[in-house]
């Protein structure tokens, strides 16, 4: 299995944990922190104090009580936690896009499941992930996700994607990254495929008798970039103002293809645990803001084949509120269509966080051979990823906990569709925990969770 991660394209969006240290001679700038007051809000008074400790504030997220603060003064984080009304502060940590090798690109009624259902949308038969999550039933039973609103937070969206454009709000689209737009900037060498297309088509594309069709195809997408397209890294208040925003503006499902890896054994000082235990703290108050407002959390687990039961935590996929989501795929589905569709991946992360499995993809098949699905011809491992959009109207395979996500996202959208639109996300949690298939050990899984969601088992 290991001698074919040359294989391994595009598995996930894994995302490293860069923590802002001080200053050094060589790099003289000033440093950017997470300021959590010890209330959901924030206090004149506050904002004075941390100005008069030496901290410049360049904004403030006055819903959740955070205060994103910069200072060149060493001695400042130690200044602002001794603050009466500070609850925590920590370094304004990035996150950054590991994406090692190239993708595999395709450049170019009643429906039945892949892969010879007869629909036309030509690469439809391509995405065995629906036959697994029973969409395509579900599609006839509880609808197609109409009314409902999925914000998709990652590296930005090819919105004039045929598949995409008709579900895409680009009013409300928009960009935490400065300098750039919510849209995905082309040639960017580390992600050639575009990670937010991808996500944004499977939970989403339109059934519109070209390309793909999502696992919720009415359902109504809003691009949130938090993650710059030309360095594929993005700090960390971008994310917390980008969950408020999509909460604000009434989405329903937000997406979240991303995370940041932790290891216990890495932490070296009192002072680093303080400072995650505050990003948890600020991701903890910007979930509960969102789970207020309506907004059902779904997160990838991450691609590290870890258990995450132990010193290993994955952020935000860790946090309750946050459905954490692993990964499963076929071995061999262009051969046997007929065969397990629900292997857990040799990647994805595991333990008690995860909720719920789904479609992620793989490339666990040996051999290089070659088959032929729905008229393309490629190796056979390749058809056990995950097809769907790209950059440049294209589409693309890709495989990781990053795939799974939104397929867990778009079957939250049918649900919610189901119910008119308007269901609460406490609710949405215990549907995907009982209308899961119960795989593995009998009720909670290490690997799957509840079980692998389904869109059509009976509440």
């Amino acid at each position: 299995m290991y001698g074919k991660l040359a294989k391994a394209i595009t598995l996930v969006l894994v995302i490293v944990l860069l923590t802002a240290g001080v200053a050094s001679a060589a790099d003289p700038g000033p440093q950017s922190y997470i300021v959590v007051s010890r209330t959901n809000w924030i206090s004149p008074g506050l904002v004075a104090q941390i100005q008069a400790a030496g901290g410049t504030v360049e904004k403030t997220l006055d819903k959740i009580g955070v205060v994103v603060v910069s200072s060149s003064n060493p001695n400042f984080p130690s200044r602002v936690a001794r603050l009466r009304g500070v609850q925590a502060i920590a370094p304004n940590v990035k996150v950054e896009i590991i994406d090692p090798v190239e993708p595999v690109a395709v450049t170019m009624a009643d429906v039945g499941n892949p892969p010879n259902s007869g629909d036309d949308d030509f690469f439809f038969d391509l995405q065995w992930g629906h036959d697994a999550v029973d969409a395509v039933e579900a599609w006839q039973s509880r609808g197609r996700g109409a009314g409902v609103r999925v914000a998709v937070l990652d590296d930005g969206i090819d919105s004039d994607h045929p598949d995409l454009a008709p579900n895409l709000n680009v009013a409300l689209s928009t960009s935490f990254v400065p300098g750039e737009s919510f849209e995905y900037i082309e040639n960017f060498p580390g992600d050639p495929f575009s990670h937010g297309t991808h996500v944004a088509g499977t939970i989403a594309a339109a059934d519109n008798g070209y390309g793909t069709i999502g696992v919720a195809p009415e359902a109504e997408l809003v691009m949130v970039k938090v993650l710059s397209s030309l360095t594929g890294s993005g700090d960390f208040d971008w994310l917390l103002d980008a969950i408020v925003y999509a909460a604000d503006i009434g989405a329903d499902v937000i997406n979240m293809s991303l995370g940041a890896t932790i290891d216990e054994n890495e932490i070296e000082s009192i002072d680093e645990a303080l400072d995650i235990a505050a990003l948890v703290v600020a991701l903890d108050r910007a979930g509960a803001y969102a789970n207020a407002k309506g907004a059902t959390l779904i997160a990838a687990a991450g691609n590290n084949g870890v258990s995450l039961d132990g010193s290993i935590h994955h952020l935000p996929s860790d946090i309750p509120r946050y459905l954490s989501i692993s990964a499963t795929a076929p071995i061999g589905w262009a051969v046997d269509p007929s065969t397990n569709l629900d292997v857990p991946t040799f990647y994805t992360n595991y333990g008690r966080p995860i909720h719920n499995a789904a479609p992620g993809g793989s490339i666990e098949y040996p051999g290089n051979e070659n088959c032929t699905v729905a008229g393309i011809t490629r190796p056979c491992w390749v058809f056990d990823l995950v097809f769907s959009t790209g950059s440049a109207g294209a589409w693309y395979w890709s495989g990781g906990t990053s795939m799974a996500a939104p397929h867990a996202s778009g079957v939250a959208a049918i649900y919610i569709g189901a119910a008119g639109g308007d269901l609460h996300p406490g609710l949405v949690k215990l549907l995907l925990q009982r209308t899961a298939d119960d795989l593995g050990d009998p009720g909670k899984d290490p690997f799957f969770g509840w079980g692998r969601v389904n869109a059509n088992n009976p509440f």
